[in-house]
């Protein structure tokens, strides 16, 4: 039965309701029960209908109590009909007995819709900005009586229910209400609470009973095995961050110092009975660290919610609720904000470029493929065995639209690192020929998704002025981090996967063969500016057997050390923000597991406690001077110094910026002590020795230059600084 958004078309009243239309309420076959449930007016008075299983007998009541109409029971299953005294349509409510005793049971289906016309009209353009707020499940007032609101998109069902704790899972008590304009199907049910556990089941437009779906809006789920939406009330927070957000809001991204930390918030720390932390005492421990540790940003691994512990959560049901491992949403909030406080910035990742094939989440949600595309050469991934959203259509766009939007605004974060971009640009991504489907110009790129995500770029910079969304794109697909009006995808950063490629490729040879690799390390400088962009030591680098960052360096015990720390500081000056993966700050020697916690104990060692001293200091100096920052997405900010020393592996280069001291690093990837090094330096005179990882206190050598190095004109007209190299060692030096 189709109907206008909103309408219920009533059956005639006259003595009683057709024996057909009671057995298809019973069986929850009805194509409208709020045409024939709830009151309606018949020719003289009104008429009061509802089906409460388990009732022997049933009088209606006003909201306020007042008795209206005792009501004839039509079937021994529940249904029951009557005249009641009213004066006009309204919400009531029914006293419901059997000899068990009485409960009062308030009629969902003498309540009028929730959504509007404004909501239709928008939904249907796909422009629709706050969806969180109208779709899912909402604690709200409605005529009079409390309850939760429920609205779910499935046009091609044939019916929908809302099902939970509240109504024993049955279907047959809570079947919605369709808005045929846009395939939504509403109801608002009085008196469910807080904590209830709920999902929606769905019969097929054959009629078939598909597994029960957890609500693709659901802002709470239940903890894992258990699969179940969960209803929430709005997150009650404090908000102590205006600082905090009205300075990214000033200020440009580009030029500020980044440093990440990227964390896994289940396996950073356990609890001393191995269990994950909660949100709370991960604020008690993971802030003070970061804060001690000077990373201007915590990135966590998804932390939406996801059945599967080993996907680390990028195969995420629940895009609109904080997993429940860690507590309830109004911890990651409290997180957020204790964060703020101090000046720390969280991003989360992101994954829109695909979702699990769970039966209880998105795929075939209606029976049909109503958020992935039917063709599997289009919604099939190959590599993750998972489905692929369909960016081209309006409302699957506007889900994911509005998610972006929802964790920008109901908890205030900073950013979002967009997952496997790359997999969603190219049609033909891990793909054969005859795999998949050209555009509609014969080509491989996915037009649709690049449309979505220019407007979830604009939208998101839009609305949140100081958001940062940066983006995993592996490939060399131009203008990411682009203006949408210039042509480009939109986002504030990228990865620089080529940087992270090729430096790790060169410190895992042995130092005497890098002089045949030495572009590997400079190659990068040919496209440092093309993007914004942020360099990655991040978990991809540290699974599926690939060992930790120090088990990938060359060399023994010692050159493995020194080669990370000279790396660490290598990156650090490198143009470009900064982000490293949890554990390797302290550089732990296990690849990380998901399943337990990082090895701190080996801070016990000095090794270990050396270069978490030195990733410290590199993020303070980093921070503290701007020619290291201010630049670092800016051709001007950088100038080679020694770019083609092959036989020495040595590197040197500048950062500067306007009006800022200049300074100079410099780096030795041999573990040759070499004296008497001559590095050309822009301005004689003295130059202090900000950084240099071969110190003692970070587990190296001791050698150095004593603090201080001095440029001067040499006989060959070059102004420059005679040095000391540590072996397998950077320094920065800063003019004095």
């Amino acid at each position: 039965m189709k109907l206008s958004p909103g309408k219920d078309t009533a059956t005639p009243a006259g003595s009683g309701l057709p024996a057909p239309e009671i057995a298809a309420i019973l069986s929850g076959s009805h194509g409208n029960p709020f045409a024939v449930l709830g009151v309606h007016a018949t020719d003289k008075a009104y008429i009061a209908r509802c089906f409460i299983p388990g009732a022997e007998s049933v009088t209606a009541e006003t909201l306020s109590g007042k008795e209206i109409g005792t009501l004839k029971r039509r079937d021994d299953a529940g249904f029951f009909e009557g005249l009641v005294s009213l004066r006009k349509e309204q919400p009531i409510r029914y006293r419901a007995r059997n000899e068990g005793g009485e409960w009062i049971v308030v009629d969902a289906y003498s309540f009028g819709p929730v959504l509007g016309p404004m909501d239709d009209y928008y939904i249907r353009e796909g422009s629709h900005l706050r969806l969180f707020d109208r779709m899912g499940a909402h604690q709200i007032t409605h005529d009079g009586a409390e309850g939760f609101h429920f609205a779910v998109w499935a046009p091609n069902a044939r019916r929908v229910s809302v099902v939970g704790s509240f109504n024993d899972w049955d279907g047959r008590r809570h079947v919605m209400r369709l808005r045929a304009d846009t395939g939504i199907w509403e109801i608002f049910i009085p008196g469910v609470s807080e904590g209830a556990r709920y999902k929606y089941e769905i019969l097929d437009r054959e009629g078939q009973l598909l597994p029960l779906k957890a609500d693709p809006f659901a802002r709470r789920s239940e903890l894992r095995p258990d699969t179940a939406s969960v209803t929430t009330g709005e997150i009650d927070q404090v908000w102590e961050d205006a600082a905090h957000r009205r300075h990214w809001e000033e200020v440009d991204p580009r030029r500020q110092p980044i440093s990440i930390y990227e964390v896994h918030a289940g396996s950073w720390q356990r609890g001393d009975n191995g269990e994950m932390l909660t949100w709370d005492e991960l604020a008690e421990r993971l802030i003070p660290y970061c804060v001690d540790m000077g990373f201007t940003h915590i990135e966590f691994l998804p932390i939406s919610e996801f059945p599967y512990d080993p996907s680390w959560g990028y195969q995420t049901t629940g895009l609109y609720a904080p997993t429940a491992r860690f507590g309830e949403p109004e911890g990651f909030a409290r997180f957020v904000n204790g964060c703020h406080k101090v000046g720390i910035g969280v991003i989360l990742d992101w994954v829109p470029a695909h979702f699990p094939t769970d039966e209880h989440g998105l795929r075939w949600f209606d029976g049909t493929a109503l958020y992935e595309h039917e063709d599997p050469r289009q919604g099939f991934h190959p590599d993750w065995n998972t489905a692929i959203y369909n960016f081209g259509r309006d409302e699957v766009a506007a889900y994911l639209i509005n998610n972006a939007l929802y964790w920008a605004e109901k908890f205030h974060v900073d950013g979002l690192r967009v997952d496997a971009v790359a997999s969603m640009l190219y049609l033909d991504y891990s793909r054969q020929p005859g795999e998949w489907v050209p555009n509609e110009y014969g080509g491989n790129e996915n037009l649709a998704a690049v449309r979505f995500l220019q407007t979830m770029n604009t939208r998101l910079y839009g609305i949140h002025q100081g958001v940062l969304t940066i983006a995993e794109e592996s490939t060399s697909w131009p203008k990411v981090s682009h203006p949408v009006h210039a042509g480009g995808l939109g986002f504030g950063f990228k990865w620089n996967m080529g940087f992270m490629h090729d430096t790790l490729q060169y410190l895992a040879h042995e130092p005497v063969h890098r002089k045949f690799h030495h572009n590997d390390m400079t190659f990068g400088l040919l496209y440092a500016f093309s993007e914004n962009f942020v360099l990655p030591l991040s978990h991809d680098e540290v699974v599926h057997g690939k060992g930790s960052l120090i088990a990938k360096m060359a060399g023994d015990d010692w050159q493995k050390f020194a080669n990370l720390r000279a790396y660490y500081a290598f990156m650090w000056g490198y143009p470009g923000k900064k982000l490293l993966f949890m554990g390797q700050e302290f550089a732990q020697w296990r690849e990380w597991s998901e399943e337990r916690a990082l090895d701190w104990n080996l801070l016990e060692y000095n090794l270990h406690e050396g270069m978490r001293r030195l990733v410290r200091d590199l993020n303070g100096t980093y921070r503290s001077k701007p020619a290291l920052h201010a630049r670092d997405c800016e051709g001007e900010g950088f100038e080679w110094l020694i770019a083609d020393d092959r036989d020495n592996s040595v590197f040197a280069w500048l950062r500067k910026a306007p009006g800022e001291k200049l300074v100079a690093v410099v780096t030795n990837f041999t573990p040759v002590y070499r004296e008497s090094y001559d590095v050309p330096l822009p301005v004689a005179g003295r130059w202090r020795e900000i950084v240099n990882t071969d110190a003692e206190i970070y587990g190296g050598s001791g050698k150095g230059n004593g603090g201080a190095v001095y440029a001067e004109r040499k006989p060959s007209g070059v102004t420059a600084a005679t040095i000391t190299l540590p072996p397998l060692a950077t320094l920065m030096l800063e003019q004095d």
